[in-house]
């Protein structure tokens, strides 16, 4: 059964906007400033460097994959860079690709979505960019949080479900 464009569409602009950003927005509250460029060792990136990461992907695969602007992307920078400022501007940047990107999956014509594109050298419709680009920032957001609520310790406080009512809804009599 396919699922129709409009719903893919509007749950794909969903959790990129409204779900996924406002997590990473969240575990960078808790994460303590000086851990913002910190990695356990060289082959891992840090927060900082998945902020950025996050930002050239989208980037990449849909403000220059499916809406035509120039791809302007360095990956390799996304990995290099320490000690480059602070996490806001770097959440700036993130809020605004996403934005933009939101706006771009929104206006996909019927005849857009049956094109084929090539995608750092990958040929993929758009349903398939915006399927890469959802799941690659869902595993993302996993690991920034991780990071912020092992830095920030056992108290950390950062829960984005409500235990108690998802145990209550769960056990409620159906009807």
């Amino acid at each position: 059964m396919a699922v129709p464009e409009q719903q893919f569409r509007t749950c794909s602009v969903h959790y990129l906007r409204d779900t996924y950003v406002p997590r990473i927005r969240r575990a960078s509250e808790i994460l303590p400033a000086d851990r913002l460029w910190w990695r356990p060792h060289e082959g891992v990136p840090s927060v900082g460097n998945l902020l950025l990461h996050l930002s050239g992907n989208v980037r990449q695969w849909i403000l220059s994959g499916l809406g035509q602007q120039p791809d302007v992307r360095q990956r390799i920078r996304e990995f290099m860079t320490q000690e480059e400022g602070g996490v806001e501007p770097l959440l700036a940047d993130l809020t605004g690709v996403v934005d933009e990107a939101a706006d771009i999956v929104a206006g996909l014509s019927k005849a857009e979505w049956e094109q084929s594109h090539v995608i750092q050298g990958f040929a993929v419709t758009p349903l398939e960019a915006v399927y890469h680009v959802v799941e690659h920032f869902s595993w993302h957001t996993g690991q920034i949080v991780w990071i912020a609520k092992s830095c920030a310790g056992a108290q950390h406080g950062l829960a984005f479900y409500d235990e108690a009512e998802i145990n209550r809804r769960r056990n409620e009599p159906e009807g």
